[in-house]
């Protein structure tokens, strides 16, 4: 499968609650703040190298995938934010593989902080950011790319796994 273009100009967005960076940045300060006034046992091992290492070693392959990802939107040129029209279905790349790939990169940054970060609240949100990311975001944009692209979309959609 490679990118079907099609003239998105007038084609309304996938409009969902928030921008998903911001839905991950407010879990992130969030669960460092409860972390602060309600500590939560340490399930985590405080061994510095192990915790920087997997934590680190999640926020670099996280950025990794969601380099890929911007990349191929960017070479489809269309937009990356879901709050403007998509120009094109980009099903090519790293897109073969994961139908959201920028935030599964995400959602590694965001875990690979809160292990290096010690943060057992970080991890605790990740699970209700997951389903509010699954279900109001993602519900919704990939609605408006079924009726964007119909069954170009549709035939992607059962080929390619939504997360990995």
């Amino acid at each position: 499968m490679g990118s079907t273009d099609q003239q998105a100009d007038d084609a309304p967005a996938a409009r969902g609650i928030a921008r998903p960076p911001l839905l991950y940045l407010a879990c992130l300060f969030l669960g460092l703040v409860l972390d602060r006034m309600l500590p939560l046992p340490l399930i985590l091992p405080e061994a510095g190298l192990i915790r920087w290492t997997v934590g680190g070693g999640l926020v670099v392959v996280g950025i990794a995938i969601m380099a890929a990802g911007i990349r191929n939107f960017s070479r489809a040129a269309t937009p990356v934010r879901s709050n403007q029209p998509v120009r094109a279905l980009v099903a090519t790349g790293i897109h073969a593989w994961s139908r959201n790939p920028i935030y599964v990169g995400m959602l590694l940054i965001y875990v690979g902080i809160g292990i290096a970060a010690l943060s057992p609240w970080v991890l605790v949100l990740a699970l209700p950011l997951v389903i509010i990311l699954r279900y109001v975001v993602v519900a919704r944009e990939e609605a408006y790319l079924e009726r964007r692209f119909g069954d170009s979309y549709r035939d992607y959609k059962a080929h390619v796994r939504r997360w990995l």
